[in-house]
């Protein structure tokens, strides 16, 4: 393996069928890096425009083109899926075939691969070391003596895995599917799923509505023995009125439907979701009594959830706590690659999460920062509007940071509400979350210091009661609220002087920070995106590279 080649890595299994969604896999995407950076990523679904899009093998010989790398040679590697090892592109031009294992490797396996026309060296990666490997773009080269996490809904060969770096050595703790009856209650029961009221298209969707709708209960130990007693009703897919039936002969209580607003139906949610989180935490407190671990690197979807990543860092079982802004599926091709960059280079360099560029010129992309037209957008936010934002390149993950985000003061719960059901379509449970600067984080929770995680919007935070007001659109009901820190201005320039604008000149602390999109539709990626968008949205102000523009809505 050449060292001076930059490296190619693709997430782009197939599906098991011709679905009319994305089912077993979703969210395919591929990463360049050279010399331990990123030179180009790419969210499959940012430029089809198609949500958690997975055709990439119907795509990948035109996005090669376009960029004009038929002709540049890479260290090519690949990663799997629970479904399969194998990936083969629509004109069969290209065809990697992995070796099929039955124990998890800590490493990546060579391949047999055809690459448009010849035969060349690749190497798969598991999905599980994917998605660990994924922490290194963003935290550097693990610290020694430190715990690396996957946990999902399923990957390679497990739904859990956990490593161990010694030395800059990585070896397998353990890989299994023990804790597929957690994942299952997350993502794939069918209760929460008749609660959601969730179609097939939306599966991908449901842990984010069932963290929303199970805080709207309360945790209840007589109903989690019910519920064990029941399988958790994770096999009614197609009977649902048992749950019903059993309702009214167990607790006397006469449900017709699957009310969100019903507090026997919010306790349920609120009951499965505390069941989770505190299984996941006595994870981490076992297997960090069993490594004598100090730092913990965590990913894979159940990563996303908040209120267990909270629980985790509050309970100091470790001294450092990483998870990466892209830990779900998304980021699978850029932790492949950082693995081939780690082996060969021994160290990556530090990224910001906006690596979305595909089809992004950077010269395009350079945000101005004039106070001419930050002020514009700061006096459009005082006064009420909606302003979204498409500056530089995209975010690497799920989550707007500031890059592409629709923004709205957040002291005012009735304008949150129109943002969030009228213009974007979500439903009536799910909050929103703030962006502010890292001096008002702490002014709102009375914190002396903010974990570095909420970066990332990765950590819930609890609200004091005096500051529920000042930031009503964007605290849960039980006062918490999904805080971004901006810590310095090299986070994001931009958004840090429109913060601080907002700060100095109107008294405003913190802004609403959602994802520029409608339901169903991917993040925006590209300023004609944007525009799209907000008409579709009717939002009445728009930022494109930092020049502020009034729209007619």
């Amino acid at each position: 393996m050449d060292e001076i080649k930059p490296t190619l890595a693709v997430y782009g299994i197939q599906d098991r069928d011709e679905y009319e969604h994305p089912f077993y896999v979703h969210d395919h995407n591929l990463c360049i890096m050279q010399d331990g950076q990123v030179r180009d990523f790419l969210q499959l679904e940012r430029i089809s425009r198609h949500k958690r899009d997975n055709k990439l093998y119907l795509k990948l010989t035109d996005l090669i083109k376009e960029k004009k790398l038929l002709s540049e040679d890479f260290d090519l590697i690949f990663v799997d899926n629970v479904v399969g090892r194998s990936f083969i592109n629509k004109q069969g031009n290209v065809r990697f075939e992995a070796p099929l294992n039955r124990i998890l490797t800590a490493g990546k396996e060579e391949g047999n691969c055809w690459w448009y026309g010849r035969q060349k060296a690749a190497w798969v990666l598991n999905h599980e070391l994917a998605h660990i490997f994924t922490c290194l773009p963003f935290f550097g080269n693990f610290k020694p003596n430190s715990l690396l996490v996957h946990f999902d809904g399923g990957a390679s060969q497990s739904n859990f895995s956990a490593w161990q770096v010694k030395n800059n050595r990585l070896s397998k703790i353990s890989a299994h599917w023990d804790y597929k009856y957690l994942t299952s209650i997350f993502n794939a029961n069918a209760l929460v799923f008749s609660v959601i009221g969730a179609k097939p298209s939306e599966q991908n969707s449901v842990p984010g509505k069932f963290m929303g709708l199970a805080g709207h209960g309360s945790y209840r130990y007589e109903l989690e023995t019910w519920l064990r007693e029941h399988a958790f009703f994770e096999t009614i897919w197609g009977k649902k009125s048992h749950f019903f039936r059993q309702v009214k002969k167990d607790w006397n209580i006469d449900l017709r439907s699957y009310d969100q607003r019903h507090p026997f139906v919010q306790d349920c949610m609120a009951t499965l979701h505390e069941l989770f989180v505190r299984e996941t935490v006595l994870i981490f407190k076992r297997l960090q009594a069993e490594t004598l671990t100090k730092n913990l690197y965590y990913s894979g979807g159940c990563a996303l959830n908040i209120v267990a990543n909270t629980r985790i860092i509050n309970a100091n079982i470790f001294d450092q706590v990483f998870i990466p802004p892209c830990c779900e599926d998304s980021g699978l091709a850029l932790g492949a690659a950082a693995f081939l960059e780690w082996q060969k280079h021994g160290r990556l360099k530090s990224h910001s999460p906006y690596l979305n560029n595909w089809r992004l010129d950077e010269e395009d992309c350079l945000v101005d920062t004039d106070p001419k037209d930050i002020n514009k957008a700061a006096q459009a936010l005082a006064e009420n509007k909606i302003v979204g934002l498409c500056n530089g390149f995209g975010e690497a993950g799920p989550r707007a940071l500031g890059n592409r985000s629709l923004l709205l003061i957040a002291n005012n719960k009735l304008l949150a509400q129109r943002l969030s059901m009228k213009c974007k379509e979500r439903e009536w449970y799910r909050p929103l979350a703030p962006v502010m600067l890292e001096k008002n984080a702490r002014y709102f929770t009375g914190l002396k210091t903010i974990h570095p995680l909420s970066q990332y919007m990765l950590l819930d935070f609890k609200i004091l009661d005096d500051k529920q007001t000042e930031l009503s659109g964007a605290v849960h009901c039980k006062g918490s609220a999904r805080i971004q820190t901006l810590f310095n201005r090299d986070q994001n320039p931009y958004l840090w002087d429109l913060l601080t604008v907002l700060d100095e000149k109107y008294d405003i602390k913190a802004l609403i920070n959602t994802s520029f999109n409608k339901k169903g539709d991917p993040i925006v990626h590209t300023e004609s995106d944007a525009l799209k968008a907000a008409n579709k949205m009717g939002i009445p102000g728009i930022v494109l590279n930092g020049k502020f523009r009034n729209l007619p809505y």
